[in-house]
Parts: C-alpha cells; structure tokens; sequence
C-alpha cells in the first residue's frame, strides 16, 4: 500500500482503473462520421493530433461498436470538434440504438461524401492511413485533406461522466 493513496500498486491494472483514473481526466469532445450504406457516427473523446507533416490525427474506435462495420472500410471519416452548445449532440451521437442522422441533427454530404454536422466549431474530412489493432478498439489514423476551423464558441469537455464547458 502507498500511504498517499491506499491503492496497493502490485495489483493489476485493469478496465476499472482505466475508467476510473480517465474519469479525471479532462478532454475535448469530438463526433466522428462515415459515409456507408448509411450514415454513421459516435462521440469521441480520444482524439489526438498526430502529426504536423503530413496532418495526421488519430482517434480510437471500439470493434464492438454499432459505427466499427462502416468505419472498418471507410476511405474517408469527418472529425467533428463540439461546442459547449452541443452537449445533446454529443449525447446523441454517444447513445447506443439512437437516431443519430435524424431530423434533429443538422448535417450535409461533404468532401468524399462524408457527412459534415452543422454548427460545429471545426471540422475535418480525413483520408484513413491505417487501423491498428488495440485490445478490443481499433486506434484509426487519419491524414487531413479538407476543413474548416472558422466556427465560433468554446470546446464542449468531458470530465467525471458528463459534459462540460470551460470556466475561466
């Protein structure tokens, strides 16, 4: 046992602690899209900017997922970033069996016939470079070939199980 923390750090880690230490962890939230015989999409708080040159992001999505079928073969996905504004977007797109494209969520074919939502701060179309097997997720890497950076607002957050706005 550390004294500073009553965990015994000999135990193994596992999903728990995971879930447990990244529910303090604060992070931007993102909606990823692809074009199938439908649309699809899911809110994504793994997002990271990989590189500069070329710009590469990358974004974790679980293979048990309702989206994985469509992303596994999508060529291009858009990388969606939410405003604090957009909390019931990002629980929609974060619910399991919900209308996702429904009439309550503004959104339009893009470049490569991705679909782009409406009213977002930034958005992206990426072309997908790999997937990479990670425990039960696929961790996508995805080179940026369009976008948008222009919208207005602040970054909508995720921390302790909710969604959040910036305080300053």
């Amino acid at each position: 046992m550390t004294a500073s923390s009553g965990l015994d750090t000999a135990d193994p880690a596992g999903p728990e602690l995971l879930r447990s230490v990244f529910r303090r962890h604060a992070a931007g939230v993102a909606v990823i899209t692809a074009q199938g015989a439908r649309p699809v999409g899911f809110t994504a708080t793994s997002l990271t900017s990989v590189a500069a040159a070329p710009p590469l992001v990358s974004f974790g999505v679980g293979t048990g997922s309702s989206s994985w079928p469509v992303l596994a073969e999508a060529e291009h996905v858009g990388v969606h970033i939410l405003g604090e504004h957009q909390r019931e977007l990002a629980a929609t797109f974060a619910r399991s069996g919900a209308d996702r494209f429904g009439a309550a969520t503004g959104w339009r074919p893009g470049p490569h016939g991705v679909p782009l939502l409406e009213g977002v701060l930034a958005w992206m179309v990426c072309r997908v470079v790999a997937r990479v097997p990670a425990g039960d997720h696929r961790l996508v890497l995805a080179e940026a070939v369009a976008g948008d950076p222009t919208g207005t607002g602040r970054p909508l957050l995720y921390h302790q199980g909710g969604f959040n706005a910036l305080r300053d």
